[in-house]
């Protein structure tokens, strides 16, 4: 383990590429070069980038004989070995979901002690959709100081290109894996005016953008963005309906990180109280479901069909 500087120990929040590896600033790789512990999701993720990037994950400093005092406890939970025990160290260490609670004290700890380390993630800025919040939570509940590194984000990125409002928006990050809870959590946002800005697997993609579709209206403004600064990149602004067809007839469309940044309902649109068609939609929820009520129900009215759609939870609900 490196001695202390004596500049104060801290903890950087450093973001790295999401897909060009030019992305990758100076800045952060000074600061992964300096810092004694690199705490990140991946090892063997993280490690092939850092070896582009000539950054050392072994401390050469490290010697049997150093000085300084590091707890037993402070394990590299990729491979167990005490940190400080044998000379050149490895400071990758792994922190992600799964042992966050364990480690976010030691790496507390081994600050206070006058090491500073980077958070990062696999790709991207830490703290967008990974634990690394518990992290940084805790570094400021021990007085500890935080500083980011700023560099690419998948959601910001995608919010630039998309051509929908950017004064207001929402990051929702990855929706419910399963069908009821994302229905749920898609109807709730169903009257939201910002944009919102939405990650997706691949093996969801085609099911949640056909529940967008449904509950937010085919029609709604949204922009398709995969695989951000890769070869490969696709950025394609339509409606929720044709998008749905796009993304179903190209396999590609449906490989690699996706975002969809989807405009928020229009504010100035038809508020009217469609509670007057609350006898029809009742009666048609006796013999068919929600999707087919909704629509139609909007070929005899007139209404648009998400508003029926949204109408007709509501009324299930009661």
């Amino acid at each position: 383990m490196s001695t202390p500087t004596a500049m104060p120990a801290c903890l950087y929040i450093v973001a790295t590429p999401i897909g060009n590896l030019t992305d990758m600033t100076p800045h952060a790789v000074d600061i992964l070069k300096q810092v004694a512990i690199i705490a990140c999701e991946d090892t063997r993720t993280s490690g092939k980038l850092l070896s582009h990037f000539g950054i050392d994950t072994k401390d050469k400093k490290s010697s049997k004989t150093d000085d300084t005092k590091v707890p037993a406890t402070h394990n590299n939970l990729d491979d167990s070995e005490a940190v400080g025990k044998q000379k050149g160290h490895n400071k990758l260490w792994a922190y992600h979901e799964h042992n966050s609670a364990i480690q976010t004290p030691k790496i507390i700890e081994m600050i206070q002690q006058g090491h500073s380390v980077a958070l990062i993630s696999d790709a991207g800025t830490p703290l967008v959709s990974d634990p690394g919040y518990q992290l940084v939570q805790a570094a400021h509940a021990a007085g500890v100081t935080v500083s980011p590194i700023v560099g690419a984000s998948a959601a910001l990125a995608a919010l630039s290109v998309a051509g929908l409002p950017s004064d207001r928006f929402s990051f929702i990050g990855f929706l419910p894996a399963k069908t009821h809870g994302r229905q749920k959590q898609l109807t709730a946002l169903n009257s939201r005016t910002e944009t919102l800005i939405f990650y997706e697997a691949p093996h969801r993609i085609i099911t949640s953008l056909e529940d967008m579709a449904t509950i937010f209206g085919a029609d709604r403004d949204v922009t398709f963005c995969r695989e951000l600064t890769k070869t490969f990149e696709t950025v394609r602004k339509s409606t929720l309906g044709d998008l749905v067809e796009f993304v179903k007839a190209d396999d590609n469309q449906q490989r690699g990180e996706i975002v969809v940044v989807v405009a928020g309902v229009d504010a100035a649109q038809d508020t009217d109280d469609i509670s007057i068609h609350d006898k029809l939609l009742q009666r048609l929820l006796e013999d068919l479901s929600v999707k087919k009520a909704a629509a139609l129900a909007s070929d005899i009215t007139g209404v648009k069909k998400n508003a029926l759609y949204q109408r007709l939870l509501e009324l299930q609900a009661e």
